[in-house]
């Protein structure tokens, strides 16, 4: 019983230190929540029609043009070591992917209503 009550010890001293490491810092997780907000307004948008599909989509198209702008500035911290740059890296990473996957359902979703979608959307990259 001791030995158990040792390892199990041992093993969460072992795992504190690495727990830090492998989490999104703060502005990653402000994007992560705001992409799962976007694949929300997305599928929304998929369940709607006409006028309604086209406004669900425009406020997607907004969202994701926030989100890839804060994603262009973002970088890793500068007092990481390179282990934790490399898990601040591969965040990153998912974070693109799961933008890039959005904006293929977006391409989908526009494609399928004959382009139709791209009359409510002309204008929508400039400021």
């Amino acid at each position: 019983m001791k030995k158990l009550f040792a390892a199990m010890i041992a093993s969460v001293l072992f795992a504190l230190p690495l727990a830090g490491v492998a989490a999104p810092d703060e502005s990653q997780k402000a994007l992560i929540q705001k992409a799962q907000d976007a694949k929300k307004k997305l599928a929304a948008a998929q369940a709607a029609s006409g006028a309604e599909r086209q406004k669900m989509m425009q406020e997607h198209m907004k969202m994701m043009q926030t989100m890839m702008a804060q994603m262009q500035k973002a970088k890793p911290g500068a007092g990481m070591s390179s282990e934790q740059k490399q898990e601040w890296i591969d965040e990153h990473l998912k974070l693109m992917q799961e933008m890039m996957s959005q904006m293929m359902g977006e391409h989908r979703m526009m494609m399928q209503d004959g382009g139709m979608g791209m009359q409510g959307m002309q204008g929508m990259g400039k400021k």
